[in-house]
Formats: structure tokens, C-alpha cells, sequence
């Protein structure tokens, strides 16, 4: 065909397809139906909460409600618009057309159906009638959920996956498992097994994140790590179950607080060795640890302290050696105007008895931003000095 046939037949399609979107519009005033992205919502499986990054397919072609052609004229025109030559011919054919995104959605989705307008780890939601991908806040924060564990019973224990039974180990089995990761093994397993976990007891072997800040839905360990990197996996999977984690945040500076410290000092009587073990222990365990605004936060999980025999303790031990550093936290925390950290007392035995001293003790910022907590020593023995301060992050 030569270049001006084609040229003269292009102009011809585009008058026709001009033409049938005149006379459409006009027809879509007589009759239509108004579906609404609740409409979708309740009629499919759009997946509400879903964290999704721009360019992400938020809404598949299969996944859109169609209508008959005769009473939505409207959605077949803007398929013409569009210069949807394949959904024009399927349309017709079936005498039904897909609603369009744009009476469904007013932001964060585009014609096409994805996810367009914003950095980072967004989340679809619905917003009144309509259905929106939002942009994540300035900071973002969930939970520490259990997500893969184990439950004993009275012959072995049964296995969990998303609060779902998968399996079960009879208990001459258990030893032989491949259970382990960075913070405990098979070992520390028996162990509870054998020792502290009664008919019920569970031991968690995976972690997910749930109740977000910004409603968004759960997410498994695979998914933590696949949308919000190995550091916040990892963060999460060294804290204990119902700890909070930050998963983003931006536009912040980073204010220091005051440094405080003191020294170990020497008490003979309870060890010197096993008390400087356990400071140095106390200041890994709350080092790095992030809080978010209005919320509780704790130290880590696997932490192990040495015991020493005292008369006075409840149980006739105690991890002597924990209260130097703990005076320390407690001195920053009230600088801050946060109120005495939960397991905490104002005398020189500054941790309660019964209270493990990182995931035990809970440290409230009040805070409309996050915080970090900085705690290290200098020295070794009963030299050792300890440290600590608060680090801000205060919205730019």
C-alpha cells in the first residue's frame, strides 16, 4: 500500500473512531452503571494493605469488573481514547467492557493499572469509594508478629507457619532437627524443650511484621526482607515478638543527645569477671535499638548474662553487673522527658528482680519522631566505663 492510501486510510479510522466517541458520549448520559473501587474491592480479589512500589501492576487486566456495553457506553469510549485497539475488539465481541481505572481510583493507579506518583514502599487502601495507592509516611513502623514456631505437646511439638499447623515432631526427634539461624540453634532448642517450656510453651523460629502505623498488611519474613531490605530483617529478627521495628524513614536530621556515663567499679564479692561480662552484655543488647514515636521499645532478644550467687535475690542469683549500664539508660531516657523505663528503679540497683535486662526493661518515647538509643564501654575489667546517649530523628 503506498504511503498516501495508508495515510488516507489512517485519516479515515481516526474521523470513524472520533465519530463513535462523539456518539458514545452522548449515549453514556442516557444510561450507565457507576462502579466504585469499594465495588471492586468487594467483588474481587484486590489485595487492600498490599505494600507496592511504583511501576508495580496493581490492577491486572483479569482482575477489572466488566459491564455490559449497552448501559457503561462511557468506559468503551475511553477505550477508543485510549486507542485500545485489542480491548475495543474484545468488547464488542463479548458485548461487555472493563471499567476504567480512572472511575475507580483518584490517585497512586494508572490507566494501565499501575502504581505511579511516589517514592518507597507504598500501600494500596481504599479511600472513601475509591481505590488509592498511597505514598509511605515520613516514617514507617510495624511489629515484631510470630510467624514459623514451634508449640510443645505432650509428646513433642507440633509447627506453625502463619498461625497455621504444617507439621509435628515427635520429642526423641527434636535433636535431630536443622532448626537454627545467627541466634540460637537446635541446641537452645532442647534445651527449652527440656527445661523451661511447659504443655502450650511456644518458641519462635521466625518473625513477620504486623500492625504497621500506616494499616498496611502483614508481611512474612520473606516479605520483610524483599521490601524493606536485609538490615530491617535482620533488625527484626534480633528483637524479641511485639517489639516495634522502623521500616522507613526519610527527610530527618539526626540530633545527639547527652552523653552520659559512669564506671563499673569493683565488688569482688559478686564477681568482678561475670559483672564486667554482663555490662559490656547490657550495652550490645540495648546499642542501635530504635524507637518509634509514642511507642515502647526494648532491648534484644538472645542475649546471655552470667549468674552470680546472692543471698538477697529471688532464686539465690543474680546477673550482677547489669545495673551500672542500666543507670546509664535510665539517665538518658529521663533526660529525654521519658518517664522511668519499665523494669527500672531509681537506686543504684537500677533493674528490678524479674526483669531480664534487655528484653525485660521497656524504654516509652514520647516523641512525635523516632529515637535511636546509643549505649558502648571503654576499658575492660573493673575500668570499664560505660556509655550513653540519644540519638533524634527530627523531621526536616
Amino acid at each position: 500500500m503506498r504511503d498516501n492510501e495508508w495515510r488516507n486510510l489512517s485519516v479515515k479510522i481516526v474521523v470513524v473512531l472520533f465519530s463513535l466517541c462523539v456518539l458514545l458520549f452522548a449515549f453514556s448520559f442516557l444510561s450507565h452503571e457507576e462502579i466504585t473501587g469499594k465495588d471492586l474491592v468487594e467483588n474481587t480479589n484486590v489485595p487492600i494493605g498490599k505494600t507496592v512500589f511504583a511501576g508495580d501492576v496493581v490492577l491486572a487486566e483479569n482482575e477489572m469488573i466488566k459491564v455490559p456495553i449497552v448501559s457503561n457506553m462511557h468506559y468503551l469510549t475511553q477505550q477508543i481514547f485510549d486507542l485500545d485497539l485489542k480491548g475495543i475488539l474484545i468488547s464488542l465481541s463479548t458485548g461487555t467492557v472493563p471499567i476504567s481505572t480512572s472511575s475507580i481510583s483518584t490517585e497512586g493507579i494508572s490507566s494501565s493499572g499501575k502504581a505511579i506518583g511516589f517514592e518507597g514502599p507504598g500501600y494500596l487502601t481504599l479511600e472513601g469509594e475509591n481505590l488509592v495507592v498511597k505514598a509511605p509516611d515520613q516514617f514507617v513502623w510495624a511489629f515484631n508478629t510470630p510467624y514459623k514456631y514451634l508449640k510443645k505437646t505432650d509428646s513433642g511439638v507440633d509447627i506453625y507457619e502463619n498461625n497455621t499447623k504444617i507439621g509435628s515432631i515427635n520429642e526423641n526427634d527434636i535433636k535431630n532437627q536443622d532448626f537454627g539461624n545467627s541466634y540460637y540453634n537446635i541446641s537452645d532448642i532442647t534445651r527449652w524443650y527440656n527445661y523451661d517450656a511447659g504443655e502450650g510453651s511456644t518458641y519462635v523460629l521466625e518473625k513477620g511484621l504486623g500492625n504497621f502505623s500506616d494499616n498496611r498488611s502483614a508481611l512474612s519474613p520473606t516479605q520483610v526482607k524483599e521490601y524493606f531490605g536485609e538490615d530491617v530483617s535482620n533488625y527484626s529478627a534480633g528483637y524479641p515478638v511485639n517489639s516495634p521495628v522502623m521500616v522507613y524513614a526519610v527527610n530527618f536530621s539526626e540530633e545527639v543527645g547527652e552523653n552520659y556515663a559512669t564506671g563499673l567499679g569493683s565488688y569482688p564479692q559478686y564477681d568482678n569477671n561475670i559483672r564486667a561480662f554482663n555490662a559490656a552484655q547490657f550495652c550490645e543488647g540495648w546499642n542501635g535499638t530504635i524507637i518509634p514515636p509514642n511507642s515502647y521499645g526494648t532491648g534484644r532478644s538472645y542475649i546471655d548474662f552470667g549468674s552470680v550467687s546472692d543471698g538477697e535475690a529471688p532464686g539465690g542469683s543474680a546477673a550482677h553487673g547489669v545495673c551500672p549500664p542500666a543507670r546509664v539508660l535510665r539517665a538518658i531516657a529521663l533526660s529525654e522527658g521519658f518517664s522511668m523505663p519499665v523494669g527500672l528503679t531509681s537506686g543504684e540497683d537500677a533493674v528490678l528482680f524479674g526483669f531480664s535486662p534487655t528484653e525485660g526493661v521497656k524504654v516509652y518515647n514520647n516523641n512525635d519522631y523516632p529515637i535511636q538509643i546509643i549505649m558502648w564501654y571503654e576499658g575492660s575489667g573493673t575500668g570499664m566505663s560505660l556509655h550513653g546517649q540519644i540519638i533524634r530523628y527530627v523531621p526536616n
